[in-house]
């Protein structure tokens, strides 16, 4: 018997030790899994060889079975008081889960894969928020009639509206993260159709350790719906005119330029200045990237691109080798009522950084364009495309390099539809949308700076380069589908009001003209169009004349000058400058 307590006393003393080391006693044993058994296995088996080496060193003999005997023993007594409480705190939660049942919102999963599977886990063991999943969807056929944690899996794509109506869906959740972004456009677009409120798992490049949490999910949101794949772009080439370089960017704080300073972060400049005239969003985007980028200088300077003695004391002062010139008034309604100030910002303003550029020594301009250059019938556009061929005029006896890049709407930037439609439908609408048949082209803000981020790495001077904007989009089905999206049905729930196109307003915008033609480039989504041969001289000589008529306030000969320098330029019928001014054409 004496032998038999020392060899007890060694073999429990070493297992609780082990334990200790391997975090048994730190788990909560409502949790208790496989790897817990391993652990109580392991610990187990170290005890029961010290307490041989014990015998053996004081020369005692136990018999081997009862060894064994022992050692077992221990073993089903640790693992069964572990799942007795795990067996309680079951039961517990079961109760618990079956007094919510009643107010729990039935959910259908898409996607019976491995994402799909931990979808489903973390919603079981979350009765707290209140969604059962009640049916999986997944196209492949081998797997249809299989359960996952109990939930079967019924069908593909094409049941989703029967299985909405058949299992009262009031969810739906989209775990397809390592889908392409054209099967999740169309699986949402299905799901917009069911009124189904519809949430997404980000894709398999968003998840950090491919771990996926219920606080992963995120609403699907209009960019969705574009459906197009990652941009892939040189990042080494990027690097190469971005990183220790002085890299300006104007109008750094509205959509477009705020993106451009958190990528531009990314590849370590020696300085980032951003040049805004607004200075809260300045204040805010220099907040946000001194957090992302602790190491990152980053300089902010309240000016107007209008004041050109400013603009080079700027340039003198810090002297900046790479510049995205995205500085601009950009609201087409607007500007039709305020035609000389889109004037005055828009061409004079590029006038005045890309002079001093030019002096100063850049290395590298980027004019950041719109489409609505193209056969402009507003001022806005028409003020874009002089800007344009000042850049492409100004690269013939410059040795900056300058160059432009044209796109189309931005989803999600100031003044653009979809922050109006959002706070339409908030107030119960009605939704307006300026005619039924209305087209643009559309790009999230993410891909289309990276887009110019890399134009800009492949530039060599006099550049247009024209950005492959996808598919043209129907404003209609735009607003019908974000309707759909909120949990609300067209015409129904919210109404869908048509006012008319607004002065200066197009059916369909275009990217290019009659005369331009695109060449490809080494990146799939960049082309370069035909470049125009300007010559500074002639030019400067039409705009020393555009600016006499603004500051004479000779309305009707500015945009005569206006028509002579953008001779495709069809302006609107009427253009306000103020509420006492309005001239007829």
């Amino acid at each position: 018997m004496k032998d038999y307590f020392l060899f007890a006393a060694i073999m429990t003393a070493v297992s609780v030790i082990s334990s200790f080391f391997m975090g048994l006693y730190e788990n909560m044993w409502k949790y208790i899994g496989m790897i817990d058994v391993k652990k109580i296995i392991i610990s187990n088996f170290l005890g029961f060889l010290s307490g041989i080496l014990g015998l053996k060193l004081f020369n005692y003999f136990i018999p081997w079975r009862m060894l064994i005997y022992s050692d077992i023993s221990a073993m089903i007594f640790m693992v069964i008081a572990r799942l007795i409480l795990h067996t309680y705190y079951t039961r517990q939660d079961i109760k618990y889960r079956g007094c919510i049942l009643n107010s729990m919102t039935n959910v259908m999963v898409i996607g019976g894969g491995d994402a799909g599977a931990m979808v489903i886990r973390e919603l079981k063991c979350h009765p707290e928020l209140r969604m059962n999943p009640v049916v999986i969807i997944d196209d492949d056929e081998k797997k249809h009639g299989s359960r996952i944690y109990g939930v079967p899996i019924v069908g593909g794509r094409d049941c989703i509206a029967e299985e909405v109506v058949k299992n009262t869906i009031k969810e739906i959740i989209i775990s397809m993260p390592s889908a392409p972004k054209s099967v999740t456009r169309e699986i949402i677009e299905l799901c917009t159709d069911t009124r189904c409120k519809v949430k997404i798992l980000p894709g398999v490049f968003e998840l950090i350790d491919g771990k996926i949490t219920i606080s992963q999910l995120r609403d699907v949101e209009i960019e969705d719906l574009l459906g197009r794949e990652p941009i892939e772009v040189d990042l080494d080439q990027i690097a190469g005119y971005l990183q220790h370089k002085v890299v300006m960017v104007t109008g750094g704080g509205g959509s477009i330029g705020s993106e451009l300073c958190r990528q531009i972060g990314a590849f370590a400049p020696r300085k980032l200045i951003i040049l805004d005239i607004y200075e809260n969003n300045a204040y805010f985007l220099q907040q946000e990237l001194l957090s992302s980028f602790p190491n990152l200088d980053v300089q902010v300077i309240i000016a107007s691109v209008r004041d050109r003695q400013r603009i080079g004391d700027i340039f003198k002062w810090y002297h900046p080798e790479v510049v995205f010139h995205a500085a601009a008034h950009k609201h087409v309604p607007l500007m039709e009522e305020n035609p000389t100030e889109a004037i005055k910002n828009n061409i004079f303003g590029t006038l005045n950084v890309a002079k001093a550029a030019d002096y100063y020594g850049c290395k590298k301009f980027v004019l950041i364009s719109t489409d609505k250059a193209v056969n402009p019938t507003n001022i806005m556009g028409a003020t874009k495309r002089v800007a344009e061929m000042i850049i492409q005029s100004l690269d013939k006896k410059s040795n900056t390099t300058f160059t432009a890049v044209r796109f189309g709407n931005v989803l999600g930037s100031n003044g653009s539809v979809i922050p109006l439609f959002r706070a339409q439908i908030a107030r119960g609408g009605p939704v307006t949308v300026t005619h039924p048949e209305i087209t643009r082209f559309f790009m999230t803000i993410p891909e289309a700076v990276q887009l110019v981020i890399q134009a800009g790495a492949m530039a060599q001077g006099r550049e247009l380069f024209v950005l492959d904007m996808g598919r043209p989009v129907k404003i209609d089905t735009l607003a019908r589908n974000f309707i759909r999206l909120c949990g609300f049905e067209p015409d129904k729930d919210i109404k869908i009001v048509y006012t008319g196109l607004r002065p200066g307003e197009k059916l369909y915008e275009e990217l290019l003209t009659s005369e331009e033609g695109l060449k490809t480039t080494r990146h799939n989504k960049i082309f370069v169009a035909r470049m125009e041969d300007i010559e500074w001289q002639d030019f400067e000589r039409e705009l020393f004349k555009l600016w006499a008529l603004l500051s004479r306030r000779g309305y009707e000969d500015v945009i005569r000058q206006m028509k002579k320098l953008v001779p495709t330029y069809r302006c609107s019928e009427h253009i306000i400058q103020d509420e006492n001014f309005k001239v007829k054409f």
